[in-house]
């Protein structure tokens, strides 16, 4: 496992450190290797998991190593492999080519693992579950900060909501949020959805423009904890003023749909049967599935949910054949309905699963009325 510890949240989780340069993780003959810069040698023997912490200068290859850093890393491992007689390795999904290719030059043998740096990230620890609390903690406290905020608007002659003297947008909702997030300690690197008509008819669609009275407004906030690294992710749904009973009736619906898979989110059963059980819900409304195609009217366009930890979206998803979930898997749990005309609603928890019921890191609650 190879790449920049900082991007790359498999090879942070084992090295302990967030790391800008290259490194390299190896498991040979039940050692755990870290080869990381020199620089970095005491963090990562104090805060890793590495049983030998080396450097690239400690394995140069017999022409001497690159000045390039990352070339430089990539020589060292092969050459450290290569010293211990190894004839293949396995690797995870993201190994840059770089690495291949100079395993490939020592005529080291390349196998795929499609397990590894996945199935151990799943079952989360008690530590891992407890970060994963504090960051909805605070998602929760800055969502009910911008739900309120919209629910506590004046109105223009137009319908478009006024927060002071200026009109409420999307845009403004999202600044608003990530100024409160960075006074907390998290950052906002995958932006945020406040999106209204017609807009979040694209259920991925970040939001512009002026909010409205009466249209329901989709607030999805999904904010990294800088200290941990662990990430919150949660939906709700405000409407300023009264919501119309087709608002109201997709509200029921989604709850229910909600209500649903939660119920069914415990160890041993499906991803699939989780997602199908919310879906059929939906259905029996009389919501179609439209995925991958925009509607005018209300339609059902994702899953019900995925895993999250050290990235906001990890496997394994809650869909269509979505395989078994293990205890201590921490997933969130979001059916949504979205169209052009009436607009959207989601509704997002994130749970932890467990043998019995999920226990729920949300607190807020899931009403379309947010008046302070």
């Amino acid at each position: 496992m190879a790449g920049y510890a900082d991007k790359n949240a498999s090879l942070f989780r084992r090295l302990g450190v967030p790391l800008g340069d290259p490194a390299a993780w190896i498991e040979l003959d039940s050692r755990r290797i870290a080869l990381v810069r020199d620089l970095e040698m005491d963090r990562v023997q104090q805060r890793g998991h590495a049983d030998d912490v080396t450097c690239p200068a400690e394995h140069p290859p017999p022409t001497g190593l690159s000045a390039d850093r990352e070339t430089a890393t990539a020589q060292a491992a092969a050459q450290l492999l290569r010293a211990a007689k190894v004839e293949e390795v396995y690797a995870d999904r993201s190994l840059p080519f770089i690495y291949v290719w100079h395993l490939q030059q020592a005529e080291i043998f390349v196998l795929y693992d499609d397990a590894y740096g996945v199935f151990d990230r799943r079952q989360k620890s008690h530590h891992e579950i407890e970060a994963l609390a504090s960051a909805q903690h605070v998602t929760e406290e800055v969502m009910r900060m911008m739900c309120e905020r919209v629910a506590s608007c004046d109105v223009a002659e137009d319908g478009v909501l006024i927060d002071g003297s200026e009109p409420l947008t999307s845009e403004r909702v999202r600044s608003l949020a990530a100024v409160e997030f960075m006074k907390r300690g998290f950052s906002m690197g995958h932006g945020a959805i406040v999106a209204t008509a017609p807009h979040v008819a694209d259920c991925h669609h970040c939001g512009e423009g002026p909010l409205y009275s009466g249209r329901p407004v989709v607030i999805d906030l999904f904010p990294r904890d800088d200290a941990t690294r662990f990430w919150g992710d949660c939906t709700r749904t405000v409407v300023h003023g009264q919501p119309s009973e087709t608002i109201q009736r997709m509200h029921q619906a989604v709850v229910a749909a909600k209500a649903a898979a939660t119920g069914l989110l415990v160890a041993a059963n499906t991803a699939d049967a989780i997602h199908k059980a919310a879906e059929a819900l939906l259905m029996q409304w009389g919501y179609p599935s439209s995925r991958g195609t925009i509607t005018d009217q209300p339609s059902i366009q994702h899953g019900t949910g995925h895993g999250i930890g050290l990235d906001v979206h990890e496997p394994i998803l809650l869909d269509h054949d979505g395989g078994e979930v293990l205890e201590g898997e921490v997933f969130t749990v979001e059916p949504g309905l979205y169209g052009r005309l009436d607009g959207g609603v989601r509704v997002e928890d994130m749970l932890v699963v467990t043998t019995a019921e999920p226990r729920n890191l949300n607190a807020l609650h899931e009403g379309l009325d947010w008046k302070p």
